[in-house]
C-alpha cells in the first residue's frame, strides 16, 4: 500500500516536471522567436562587408593630439585635432548615450577641421579610454559632472572658450555646460536632444524602440565574436535611422567599431545605466535655459524613432533667440549624406561668435 502511494507521488512529481519542462521549452521558443525573428535584419551585402572588414587591416582613427585630465578622481581621455592653417575657433563635441568619442563619424570630424576649427572630442566617464568604475551607484555623477570634465580639458589646453556641439545625451551635457559655464561658451548646438527627458507634457522616449535595442543586443551577444559586435552596431544604426531612407555607412561604422575593440577598451555594458541615472538626476533644465545668452541652434530629425521632435521644439521655444532646424529624412543619427550640409550650417552658426 505504501509503495503504491509512493509511486503515485513520484508519478505526480514527474508529471509536474514534465509540464514545467514543456512550459520552459515554450518560453524559450517564444523568446527566441521574438529575439531572432523580429527587429532589424542586416542585409546580405552588409554581412559580406562585415566579414571582409574583420579580415582587413584597421586604419588609424585617432589622428590628433591625445591626453588625459583628472576630474573628480576620474582619468578622462581626450583628442584635440588642430587645423594645419589658421584656427577660427574651438569646437567641443559631446557624444550620445553609451558611446565614446569614436562615435563621431570620421567625415564629420574632417569637415570641421577643414573648415578651420580645432575639434575636441573626449570619452565620458565609463567609456572608451577614460576610467570605468563599477559601484557607480554609491557615488553617482550627473550630467553637470560630465560638463565639468570638458571644462577641465579646456583648462589643460589653455583654451578659454569653445563652441558646444552635443548629440542626444550629449546635447543635454552641452546644455549643462552652457548653463553652468556661460563664460566658457561661444555657441550652443543641441542635436536630437531634450531639456527635460521625462517632461510629462511631451511625448516620452519611444519604449518600443528601447525594446528593439534590447532584442538587438541579446541577438548578437549570445555568441561573443568580433563579427557579432560589428553586426550589433550596424543593426543599431539601422534602428536609429527609423523610417528615414538612406544607406548606412556599413564600412565606416564597422571599421570604427573594430578599431575600438582592437586598439582601445571596447564598450562598457554598464555605462548606459549609469548615464540614464545621471540624466534622471539632472531633471529639468527649462528655467536655466531660459536665461542663457549664447547663440543657440536646435537641430532634430523629422524621422527620429527615439526622442520625439517635440522635445527639441520646446527647447527652441525656451532658449532666447534660438534658431531651429527640422531635418527631413533624418532619424536619431547623423546620416552620411547630410554631413556636408550640416557642417555648412554649423560653420555659419559658429561664425555668429
Amino acid at each position: 500500500m505504501q509503495t503504491m502511494k509512493g509511486q503515485r507521488i513520484w508519478n505526480g512529481i514527474l508529471w509536474i516536471l514534465r509540464g514545467m519542462g514543456i512550459a520552459l521549452m515554450i518560453v524559450i521558443v517564444v523568446v527566441a522567436y521574438i529575439v531572432f525573428m523580429t527587429g532589424p535584419t542586416i542585409p546580405d551585402h552588409a554581412k559580406i562587408a562585415i566579414d571582409s572588414i574583420v579580415d582587413a587591416e584597421v586604419p588609424e582613427f585617432v589622428k590628433g593630439d591625445t591626453g588625459y585630465v583628472v576630474s573628480d578622481d576620474y582619468h578622462i581621455w581626450y583628442e584635440s585635432i588642430t587645423p594645419v592653417d589658421s584656427v577660427k575657433g574651438t569646437v567641443l563635441l559631446f557624444m550620445g548615450i553609451s558611446n565614446d568619442a569614436l562615435g563621431w563619424p570620421q567625415d564629420f570630424l574632417d569637415n570641421l577641421v577643414r573648415s578651420g576649427y580645432r575639434t575636441i572630442r573626449f570619452d565620458y566617464r565609463g567609456t572608451g579610454l577614460s576610467d570605468w568604475r563599477n559601484g557607480h551607484e554609491d557615488r553617482p555623477w550627473s550630467l553637470r559632472d560630465l560638463a565639468h570634465d570638458a571644462v577641465i580639458i579646456l583648462d589643460s589646453l589653455t583654451i578659454e572658450k569653445a563652441h558646444l556641439l552635443g548629440i542626444s545625451l550629449g546635447g543635454m551635457v552641452a546644455q549643462e555646460y552652457a548653463i553652468n559655464y556661460p563664460e566658457r561658451a561661444l555657441t550652443l548646438t543641441s542635436v536630437m536632444s531634450s531639456g527635460y527627458i521625462t517632461d510629462p507634457d511631451l511625448p516620452p522616449v519611444n519604449k518600443a524602440f528601447v525594446v528593439d535595442l534590447v532584442k538587438n543586443s541579446v541577438r548578437y551577444s549570445i555568441i561573443h565574436s568580433e563579427k557579432n559586435i560589428l553586426r550589433r552596431n550596424v543593426a543599431v544604426r539601422m534602428l536609429l535611422r527609423g523610417d528615414a531612407l538612406y544607406d548606412i555607412d556599413v564600412e565606416g561604422v564597422s571599421m570604427q567599431v573594430l578599431y575600438n575593440i582592437r586598439n582601445r577598451k571596447g564598450y562598457n555594458p554598464g555605462v548606459s545605466r549609469q548615464q540614464q541615472k545621471a540624466t534622471f538626476l539632472s531633471g529639468s533644465r527649462y528655467e536655466e535655459l531660459e536665461e542663457i545668452t549664447v547663440p543657440a541652434l536646435i537641430i532634430h530629425g523629422m524621422n527620429d524613432p527615439f526622442i520625439p521632435i517635440e522635445h527639441s521644439m520646446k527647447l527652441a521655444e525656451i532658449i532666447p533667440g534660438a534658431e531651429a532646424m527640422w531635418v527631413d529624412n533624418m532619424g536619431h543619427d547623423v546620416p552620411p549624406y547630410l554631413i556636408d550640409s550640416l557642417t555648412r550650417t554649423l560653420v555659419k552658426h559658429f561664425s555668429s561668435r
